[in-house]
């Protein structure tokens, strides 16, 4: 008989002026980017989580400490392949996720299927393992006042 853990992962960044902008591993044209000791891809890091709370690891700043310096500028990516490989070690793999960004601004549409793409080749899945979407707060809280971004995901493991 098959056993299902669902975890759930979140993660916010404010925008700050001269960095790239980086959400779910893909490089978007705009004026401001993510504040963050990596990359600040939020994307990557709800998913990060996610999936190591399905698998009753710990949670990504406890793999991943903010403190690190070796970390300063990570590919968010890479930190979810590496948290990815631990989950898998643990005898789990992926039944789906959904990743779902919260902000005005930019507009996922145009780099949706890239995302969902660079996400599971992260995690060796078929992209159809892995959904991507995007809301706004029709322009209430931090998020819709365009001061950052967040995210949430959520994952389904099996083994």
């Amino acid at each position: 008989m098959s056993e299902y853990r669902v975890g759930t992962g979140f993660d916010a960044h404010a925008f700050e002026d001269g960095v790239p902008l980086v959400l779910g591993g893909v490089r978007i044209e705009h004026p401001r980017g993510l504040a963050g000791h990596s990359d600040g891809d939020v994307l990557a890091h709800a998913l990060t989580d996610a999936l190591l709370g399905a698998a009753g690891l710990e949670d990504i700043g406890a793999l991943f400490p903010s403190g690190d310096p070796a970390l300063a500028g990570a590919d968010s990516l890479e930190l979810l392949a590496q948290a990815w490989e631990q989950v898998q070690a643990a005898g789990w793999r992926l039944a789906n996720a959904d990743v779902v960004l919260i902000g005005e601004e930019p507009r996922l549409a145009p780099h949706r299927q890239e995302m969902r793409r660079r996400l599971s080749n992260a995690l060796g899945a078929d992209p159809e393992l892995v959904a991507v979407r995007a809301t706004t707060t029709d322009g209430l809280g931090f998020a819709g006042r365009c001061e950052g971004l967040a995210a949430q995901a959520v994952a389904l493991l099996v083994r």
